[in-house]
């Protein structure tokens, strides 16, 4: 997966446990996609400040996803749900029977 992706990932799932100003400098490097340089004119921070800022607020995103792994069963129930949806498109006996199977895998993830 891309890296702006998967840092989008961990912003939506663990952003609100960053501090404001983290947030601020995160969200317009990740969502805004603006520059280093434009996020430093911004917060009146100096780019390698912007930068280090990022980097910690990454490394601590990571730190989250390697405790709770939230994003990757958000990730697996996604790809789950799209296979039920193709399995459904074709409702014979067997699929439906691999539906209700993935299904309670699902139930049983969450």
């Amino acid at each position: 997966m891309e890296d702006k992706i998967w840092q989008g990932f961990l912003y939506d799932f663990y952003g609100e446990l960053l501090n404001e100003h983290q947030r601020e400098v995160y969200e317009s490097y990740i969502i805004e996609d603006l520059s280093l340089s434009e996020i430093a004119d911004e917060v009146s921070m100096s780019r390698q400040g912007v930068h280090d800022l990022i980097k910690r607020c990454n490394k601590k995103l990571q730190m989250y996803e390697g405790k709770l792994h939230l994003v990757d069963k958000f990730l697996h129930i996604r790809d789950d749900v799209s296979k039920i949806n193709e399995l459904a498109k074709e409702a014979t006996e067997d699929n439906l029977s691999k539906i209700c199977d993935i299904s309670n895998d699902i139930l049983e993830e969450l």
